[in-house]
This record gives structure tokens, sequence and C-alpha cells, in this order.
């Protein structure tokens, strides 16, 4: 049995900021060999989003290419074209997220590779798509948060619009590019074949906010913004208490019947007003503000402890640095760190899904550009250090 489950797969990365990088990270944090093939003159734009900074890279870019092999390759060159083809004929799986085109110009698209190597998988990721109106337009999580809809429904009462506070559509989208590459690895097992994964950022959000688009097509209402409160469950939302603000989900009526007796409001609990969840969301304006009222008289170290033993969902609303100490998550070994060549000990995210027999682990830090680039090229394309020297020399690779 493998030690990791992607033992034995070669993956090409030709990936830059975030969705595609976050998908190859994966990859290698589950034991694929990652190549992440950069240019010469400058590296993945995610290097340079700073501050902070290790050295030359940006804490951005360390925390998401822990685990990769990094080459640098003149991609203007026909030459460094050439080295990129000799190991599109020794890959797996391709991951670029370049705009539509891109690679073709290059010379470096899909059924370019596919005539190279049939057994590919060849994973392009982008904000709306290879097909459609909108196939050439440039996109950052920014721009597929506001056009999916996620901001017209996230932020305030009030009104005022927010994005989310962490790249959700591209991180979404590197999620999906893995499922994606790995139904195309099972395809492959039957056929012998690779194929194209065509990741699209919109599509990616779109499918995750389907619960979202359900209640929009159950309703004909869109969902508007509501703070943290969540448009058909009440109550189920973060509140204030003495000290600081608490979360909390009651989302069955058992639960609702529990909270009123840990917070001692059974008046609640009988109160026709509030009976159903249905009813509790169409009086949201009148139960909300007697929670808010009632989560004031103490702090909240104390209500997590009431609600614990009632049985009801809660939580601090903690800070990433809250969580990073946390000895949950150290209990689940999500801090590794990681000793980088330049940065010294550096923390980073671990993985996320266990397994009991073969799981993953971050091995390596991110690397620096063209780290790996001798390495890479003699062991996977068997080249000579002489010609090595040449391609160095004449600007094609760099190390």
């Amino acid at each position: 049995m493998p030690q990791f489950p992607l033992d034995g797969l070669t993956v090409l990365d030709l990936s830059h900021a975030l969705a595609g990088p976050y998908c190859t990270m994966l990859m290698a944090t589950y034991g694929a060999r990652v190549i992440k093939v950069e240019g010469t003159d400058s590296g993945d734009i995610g290097r340079a989003w700073g501050p902070p900074f290790s050295g030359a890279d940006a804490s951005f870019f360390l925390g998401i290419n822990t685990g990769k092999q990094a080459v640098a390759i003149d991609l203007k060159d026909p030459r460094g074209i050439e080295l990129c083809r000799d190991l599109i004929a020794k890959a797996d799986i391709l991951i670029e997220n370049f705009r539509p085109g891109t690679m073709d110009r290059l010379g470096l698209g899909y059924e370019t590779a596919r005539a190279i190597n049939p057994r590919l998988i060849y994973c392009s990721i982008s904000g709306f798509g290879q097909t459609g109106p909108r196939r050439d337009g440039p996109a950052m999580d920014l721009i597929l948060q506001a056009a999916s809809g996620l901001i017209s429904m996230t932020g305030t009462e009030a009104g005022e619009l927010v994005r989310c506070g962490h790249s959700v559509a591209d991180v979404t989208a590197g999620m999906f590019a893995l499922i994606g590459v790995l139904m195309a690895l099972r395809t492959r097992e039957e056929t012998g074949r690779g194929q194209q994964v065509d990741v699209s950022m919109l599509d990616g959000m779109i499918s995750a906010m389907a619960s979202a688009f359900a209640n929009l097509f159950g309703s004909g209402v869109a969902p508007r913004p509501r703070g943290t409160a969540f448009g058909t469950i009440v109550p189920y939302a973060c509140f204030p208490t003495a000290d600081r603000n608490i979360g909390i989900a009651v989302a069955s009526e058992k639960l609702w019947q529990s909270f009123c007796q840990a917070i001692d409001r059974t008046d609640l609990a009988e109160d026709p007003r509030f009976s159903t969840n249905g009813l509790r969301v169409d009086n949201r304006a009148l139960l909300e503000p007697v929670i808010v009222d009632t989560f004031r008289s103490k702090p909240a170290g104390e209500w997590l402890v009431i609600l614990g033993r009632h049985g009801v969902p809660c939580t601090l609303v903690n800070t990433l640095a809250e969580v990073a100490g946390d000895p949950q998550a150290a209990a689940r070994a999500m801090f590794p760190t990681v000793a980088h060549p330049v940065g010294g000990p550096t923390t980073v995210t671990g993985a996320p899904i266990k397994f009991s027999e073969s799981s993953g682990q971050v091995r390596t830090p991110a690397p620096l550009h063209g780290q790996h680039t001798r390495e890479v090229i003699q062991e996977i394309l068997g080249r000579s250090d002489r010609e090595l020297d040449q391609l160095i020399e004449f600007g094609v690779v760099a190390n």
C-alpha cells in the first residue's frame, strides 16, 4: 500500500496566484510529485503578494506552495517550450490557470499535450470556463465573488456589501479542480486515456451556493445580506455577550427547546410567534433583539458552558491567531512547521483530510525560484550536466 494516496503521480504545475497553486499544494501534501514551472525572469505572481515577506518571497506564496519542486524555464524561447513538451510526455497531470487561449499560443495547449501524451489529465482553471460569452474575461477572486452573486448576499443588514474575508472563489475552484482530476484519473483507469478538465470559478461558486439558489428558485426572492444570520434558520447567527461575540446554531425544534432552557427563557419556547422555525424566521425582528439582550448579561465563557451543557451548537468567534493556538487544531496537526532555506522555521497549514491507512503530510517548504531546475531536468528528462550548463548559459532555464 502506498504511504500517501497520490504516490507515483507526477504533476506539472503551470499555475499561479491561488486557485491552481492551492490545488497542486493539496496534491503534493497527499504524495504527488509536483513540479512548479515558472519563467526565468519572473516567477508566480504570488511570490510578490506581500508584505509580509521571507526573503524575496511573500508569506502568501510560502503558505500555498509547500511540497513542490520549482523549475525555471523561459516560455518565450522555443527551446524552453520543447523542454515543457518533454516534461508533458512524462507527466500524469498538468494544471494551468492562464486566461483561455494562452496555453495554445505558447504551443502547450490541450490538443498539443494530448498528442504528446494521450494519458495526460490536463486541468484548465479559469474565471468563466473554456466556453461561453465571458470565456476571455479576466478574473480574480473578487470579480468572481461579485459575478457569482455571493457579494450580493454577504454584508450587513443595513445593506453594506462586503467581500468574503478569504478568497473563497479561488479556493473553491482549486478544490473542484482536484475533484475533477481525481475523477479523470478514475476514468483513465478504465479507458487508458486522459482528458481535459475544464474548471470555471463561476461554475464552482454557483455549485457551492446550491442551497442559496434553491431558496431563490423556491421563493422567487433573492437572499439579501443579513450579517452573520442565516436566511432560513432562526436563531442562527453571532451575538454579542458581555465581553465578546459567540456563534449559535439552533437548527431544529428540539434544539430550540434546549436553547430556551439554556438561556432561562422558557417563555420564548411557549410563545406561539416562535413555535416553529418558519414562524421564527417570519418574526426574526422580534426574536433576535430579545436574544441579544439576554446574551449581554454574561460573558462568552459562561454562555459556552451553559449552552454546551444543553447540547446547543456554539463557539467563540475566534481570531486567526486563536485558531492557530487552538488545541483542537493542534490535535489534528493543522499547523505544522517546515524549515524554509531563507525564512527558517515556517508555520503552514496541514493536511485537511485524514485517512486511516494512507494520509497526507507537508514534507517540504515552498521552493525558491528555480530551486530544483537541475534536479528535475536531470531526473525526469535525463539531461547531462553539460546539456544543462548550456541551457543555463543560453538563458533557457535558470537555477
